[in-house]
């Protein structure tokens, strides 16, 4: 079943981003939930079986690119469409929003990664991906 997070999701969804590898310790998972529900919560997704997290996705609009974040489909769950589910789903709600283009971020060494959005339409824009940290989030996990 695909729906928006709920307060109870939170521990299962930082365990399936650390499961499928999301996590990294200068990004607090913690933190980017709370800056998310803060913003716009309907558009934090989850695809939940029976009573375990198997699927995210975060999805963005500031009025120029739409952004994916933590698109996460746990490891044996993979190859039965979920990704593309919810794919489909941030595609659609950006869309509704009057989104013209799509962005994301995928790490360079993410062959597997890079294989799955090839296939549903993405391409490498000729861009180069800078970043500044405006607030240190390397702090211990709760």
């Amino acid at each position: 079943m695909l729906r928006s997070y709920r307060p109870g999701d939170r521990e299962a969804l930082v365990s399936l981003w650390s499961i499928c590898g999301l996590t990294r310790p200068w990004n607090n998972p913690h933190r980017d939930i709370d800056r998310k529900l803060a913003r716009d919560a309907h558009n934090l997704l989850v695809i939940e079986e029976g009573d375990q997290l198997i699927g995210s996705i975060m999805v963005g609009y500031e009025g120029h690119r739409g952004w994916v974040n933590y698109l996460a489909v746990r490891p044996d769950h993979r190859r039965q469409g979920l990704g593309r589910l919810l794919m489909n789903e941030a595609e659609r709600r950006l869309r509704d929003l009057g989104c013209a283009k799509v962005n994301l971020q995928v790490r360079s060494s993410n062959e597997t990664a890079r294989e799955f959005y090839r296939q549903i339409g993405y391409t490498v824009d000729e861009a180069v991906s800078l970043g500044k940290r405006l607030e240190q989030d390397d702090v211990p996990l709760r």
